[in-house]
């Protein structure tokens, strides 16, 4: 068997740690990755690029003085399913992956509707964006089609040559609202957001689970924001009525306690019953926020300290992990 997760699930508040994860990772050599973390050569996929593009998609729509179709200003989804739709998306985009997908079109912003449109009918959810006047319909493809077709040729560019030694990390935040008891109702937090995602990753997936405590995460949520930046994975700023709303809180330790399954969480859908293993990186006393920074001024102690504490994690994932 083949010593590597195929699907890890990077799991966590915003700002608690997942882009520094990554980029530490990604810094380990490619042999030392997969003996110690089981983790092999890294394809990123990651719903923010989504959440940009909606946000773009009612900045526009508000400017041509229509209603927005996603987020009311900077507060939360006006429909909360659309956290399934999040989802949705990005099993698309793992197909694709999957089978490298070629996309030829003749318009990048009327092909990213439509896929929009599309997960959110897959939710069972109307199409929103095709039903647009075709006059502001027509000015959103002009306004935003530069912004599509780089997000379509950025995607298309970190195809693999073959997916052999190869880990997808999905990386992805979900949660409640601030003072929320446990489950957390649909369509809030991990339960919901989870069992949305296609049976072929929920059999080959693992979660990487980064812990911090809300408060730590709306610090480190304004502390990262680079306004010269505000479309990265990593400089973003997520508003402050969404980190109180959808980010108050999350489930994930929760879904840990009561799985059927030690050190797993146990997803059910209409493909079955899932038990995806779990490895829990504490972060509440911040390891990573150095990270960001050039890696040839990473402080050695620190670099072998939180490096010690993600091995620790994924040797406890692999522990349950089959494929």
């Amino acid at each position: 068997m083949n010593n590597i997760f195929d699907v890890v699930l990077l799991l966590a508040l915003p700002a608690s740690g997942k882009s520094e994860v990554r980029k530490l990772l990604s810094t380990v050599p490619a042999e030392k990755l997969k003996e110690d973390f089981h983790i092999g050569d890294n394809l990123q996929l990651d719903d923010f690029p989504y959440v940009f593009l909606m946000r773009r998609i009612d900045e526009e729509l508000e400017a041509m003085g229509q209603k927005p179709l996603f987020y009311p200003g900077q507060n939360p989804f006006l429909d909360g399913r659309d956290w399934g739709t999040l989802i949705n998306l990005l099993n698309e985009d793992y197909e694709d992956m999957i089978h490298k997908k070629k996309i030829v079109t003749s318009s990048y912003a009327d092909y990213q509707f439509k896929k929009i449109d599309r997960a959110a009918v897959k939710n069972g959810m109307d199409e929103r964006i095709m039903r647009l006047p075709a006059l502001v319909y027509n000015a959103l493809v002009e306004k935003l089609e530069d912004h599509c077709k780089k997000m379509v040729e950025e995607k298309m560019a970190d195809y693999p040559d073959t997916m052999e030694n190869k880990t997808i990390v999905i990386e992805m935040a979900r949660g409640g609202s601030d003072g929320a008891t446990m489950p957390l109702a649909d369509p809030f937090g991990y339960q919901y957001s989870l069992r949305h995602f296609s049976k072929d990753i929920l059999e080959r997936a693992a979660i990487l689970y980064v812990y911090v405590e809300p408060e730590e995460s709306r610090r480190k949520n304004e502390a990262r924001y680079d306004p010269n930046d505000p479309g990265s994975s990593i400089h973003h700023m997520t508003p402050v009525s969404v980190m109180l709303y959808d980010y108050g809180c999350d489930d994930m330790l929760y879904l840990k306690e009561t799985s059927e399954v030690e050190d797993t969480i146990t997803i059910r859908n209409d493909s079955g019953t899932f038990h995806l293993p779990i490895g829990v990186f504490d972060n509440r006393v911040d390891k990573t926020t150095f990270l960001r920074d050039d890696p040839k001024t990473w402080d050695q102690d620190l670099v072998r300290e939180v490096t010690a504490s993600i091995h620790d994690a994924t040797d406890t994932m692999w522990k349950n992990y089959k494929k």
